[in-house]
């Protein structure tokens, strides 16, 4: 019975919240209502969930199953967090299937790429310039290029994992920028 509260709990904060923070305040209802942790175990997840690569919801439905109900209670969880986003996203899906001939939709679409690639790029150039810039009169930060430079090669060339270059880069970090 646990396995299901834990999915329908999550069902319905991936169904009324926007992601990201927004499932904070609603994993904390759910958590506290049901019993199933405290306030300080909740952000004790929350925390963690932060810390690991991947989507916060999702991080925080798998802990929190886990914590629960164990590994059962995170599949759970995670099934329940994740399918409002796979069932909108095979409705998309089987939408422009369906109208793919659809004149006005393959014009929408070519209106879109645009727009997408523009997006692409702003992002580029906005984490460049968090990322590249240094403190001192905005000039650009040589240790951080190389850091980037090293990485690109590293993966590419070297066929490094994407961990081994995040403790690379972490390395060089240290070494070049200090603690």
């Amino acid at each position: 019975m646990i396995y299901l509260e834990l999915f329908l709990s999550f069902l319905m904060i991936g169904f009324t919240s926007f992601g990201g923070m927004s499932m904070i305040p609603l994993i904390n209802d759910q958590m506290l209502s049901h019993g199933w942790m405290t306030t300080q175990e909740v952000a004790d997840i929350v925390a963690i969930a932060e810390m690991t690569p991947g989507p916060l919801g999702l991080n925080c439905a798998t802990f929190a199953g886990a914590r629960t109900a164990g590994t059962l209670g995170a599949i759970s969880a995670s099934l329940g967090v994740v399918t409002p986003s796979l069932t909108l996203t095979m409705l998309a899906a089987v939408f422009l299937e369906k109208f793919k001939e659809n004149r006005l939709l393959e014009e929408a679409m070519y209106g879109v790429r645009p727009v997408c690639i523009g997006l692409i790029f702003a992002v580029i150039i906005q984490q460049s310039m968090s990322n590249y810039a240094g403190t001192l009169f905005g000039f650009i930060s040589w240790q951080a290029v190389l850091i980037g430079a090293v990485s690109l090669l590293v993966l590419m060339k070297g066929k490094w994992s994407v961990p081994q270059t995040i403790l690379l880069a972490a390395g060089l970090g240290l070494a070049l920028g200090g603690l």
